[in-house]
């Protein structure tokens, strides 16, 4: 059974479950248009490198500028849609109310985790944005530090939406007592 963070199929409803959840959905499909930015930022870069020579320092790196944000600020929207990596081997075999607890239990490790990495990530951007950081390379990207600052938003958008599966399952698990 593929848990997606959606109502479950017996019908638990949380309106600030799906407001949280409608929220990641609008900027995970925003995001996912940065993945064709970046097919075609590979494209141009692999046609002025192999027909042309030429390889500017700085598109090659826009390309891991794109994939900062793709990464990060699509964790929220994989573990939205349950694309998340899992094991299934066990969970699969449980019962339903089993799964939810489990579902619960990682939601709520997650958003620990997620709080515990917005913190320690706080004082590495602040610290970028301090210096001015940018590109140690010789025609790279200047303001680095933007970029760092996906850190701590992506990790604020998985806790989002690990805290809105929380309610879900919670709100299952209270239902079956």
């Amino acid at each position: 059974m593929k848990h997606d963070g959606q109502k479950p199929e017996d019908g638990v409803y949380s309106p600030i479950s799906d407001v949280l959840e409608s929220v990641i959905d609008w900027i995970g499909r925003g995001t996912a248009w940065l993945c064709l930015g970046m097919v075609v930022l590979v494209a141009i870069n692999v046609i002025l490198r192999y027909l042309f020579r030429i390889g500017p320092v700085s598109l090659q790196e826009f390309e891991w500028h794109l994939m900062s944000p793709i990464a990060l600020i699509g964790m929220s929207y994989a573990l939205r849609h349950g694309d998340h990596v899992r094991v299934d081997i066990f969970f699969e075999r449980f019962g339903r109310t089993l799964q939810e607890f489990i579902d619960l239990v990682a939601a709520i490790v997650t958003v620990i985790i997620a709080i515990i990495i917005i913190k320690l990530s706080l004082g590495f951007v602040q610290q970028a944005y301090a210096i001015g950081e940018g590109s140690p390379d010789p025609g790279g990207l200047p303001y680095r530090f933007l970029l760092r600052a996906f850190i701590p938003l992506g990790f604020a958008l998985l806790a989002v939406q690990a805290f809105a599966q929380a309610i879900r399952h919670g709100l299952y698990l209270r239902e079956r007592r």
